[in-house]
């Protein structure tokens, strides 16, 4: 793979992406694929990832901005540098999809997530009723990954199909690539930028332990509402912070969704969770905050620290959000906890961690709770 554009120019790509009037007039124009073997080979950066909150980022993949470094603490940091919520999006008719990248982290899978999750890019593709359906994904084996995504593809009926990749989710991406059989119709589209929804959580919403990318509850959401999101959480990292407050409230998103319960206890939800929402609603008068409790450990029901744990966090947070209420703060909602995973204990690798089962609950609850907010 040839070296990555530099800095300059990608901040250059990104944001003319972002500001393109139509799905792909702009990025059309000037996109050139590099030819190899019968593929031609397009670089993501050329028309720019969804799912990026900022332009100015040390490394085109970060979900944090550069001066991010200096503000937030380390381990949040390290974890920006994960390509988590992020996609790309392209129209083509081709017989096959691949795709070539580079990974920012050795470490390829954990312990109780596969490669495919941690590493992997997963490729949606939207059918003749527009919904947007899972065709393959990579399984990466070492850092520099090149992989036939789908092949053979039956071609479109008529024109081309649309396209979505979700990129990994515990690790970052230093370059990316999507490749077609030389010849192939292929057609970029711009990330959506508007009518965001803004994740902040924890290693549950960061994508912990979904099989695939796709299956994040974010990816997830994303689908359902057809809208683009923000990924902001950080495992075992997600904690009310007022350093991370300050960037999201830089953000301009359709709503928040404060997802932070699972790394804090009660003592630091009651410090924190007022002052957060506070510092967003002053930014952000009119946007919805949706705050969400902590799902139910699996093993809960046998163990009762957890239980405690769940009683004094989901307390403390309730009576924050009832002292906002009764402080005037508008445009808040509250999704409780309890069933989040539903209620058979099947839903989590490890009992804290959402399988894909678990995954695709808490976006049922997600989706009903945000549908009435985005109106």
């Amino acid at each position: 793979m040839t070296s990555p554009l530099t800095r300059r120019s990608l901040l250059a790509a990104a944001a003319a992406a972002w500001a393109a009037p139509s799905p792909s007039s702009a990025a059309a124009s000037a996109l050139a694929p590099r030819q190899a073997d019968g593929i031609d080979w397009y670089d993501v950066t050329q028309w720019g990832v969804e799912g990026k909150g900022w332009d100015d980022t040390a490394r085109y993949f970060d979900r944090l901005p550069a001066r991010a470094e200096k503000t937030v603490r380390k381990a949040v940091w390290d974890l920006s540098r994960h390509s988590a919520g992020m996609l790309v999006r392209f129209e083509t008719d081709a017989p096959a999809i691949h795709c070539r990248y580079d990974l920012y982290l050795d470490r390829i899978a954990m312990p109780h997530m596969p490669a495919t999750g941690v590493s992997g890019i997963d490729l949606y593709a939207r059918d003749r009723t527009g919904r947007d359906r899972w065709l393959g994904v990579s399984k990466p084996t070492e850092k520099h990954v090149m992989a036939a995504l789908a092949d053979p593809i039956d071609k479109p009926v008529h024109g081309t199909r649309l396209y979505t990749a979700y990129l990994p989710l515990y690790n970052g991406v230093d370059a990316l690539e999507i490749g077609v059989p030389s010849g192939s119709a292929f057609q970029p589209v711009a990330p959506r930028k508007k009518g965001a929804i803004l994740f902040y959580g924890t290693s549950i919403m960061h994508g912990a332990c979904a099989s695939r990318p796709g299956m994040s509850i974010s990816g997830i959401v994303g689908r359902r509402l057809d809208r683009p999101v923000l990924n902001l959480g950080f495992s075992g990292n997600g904690q009310l912070e007022m350093e991370v407050a300050e960037f999201l409230a830089e953000l301009d998103p359709a709503v928040y969704a404060i997802d932070c319960l699972p790394n804090l206890q009660g003592e630091q939800v009651a410090e924190r969770t007022e002052p957060l929402v506070r510092r967003l609603r002053e930014a952000r008068p009119k946007t919805p905050i949706l705050l969400v409790e902590d799902r139910t450990y699996a093993y809960a029901w046998l163990r009762e620290s957890a239980r405690k744990r769940h009683e004094g966090s989901r307390a403390a947070f309730h009576k924050a959000y009832q002292n906002l209420l009764q402080a005037g703060v508008k445009g808040l909602a509250y999704l409780p906890g309890d069933g989040l995973l539903g209620q058979d204990d099947e839903a989590a690798t490890d009992g804290s961690h959402p399988n894909d089962l678990g995954m695709t609950r808490y976006a049922d609850a997600y989706v009903k709770a945000l549908n009435p907010l985005l109106g």
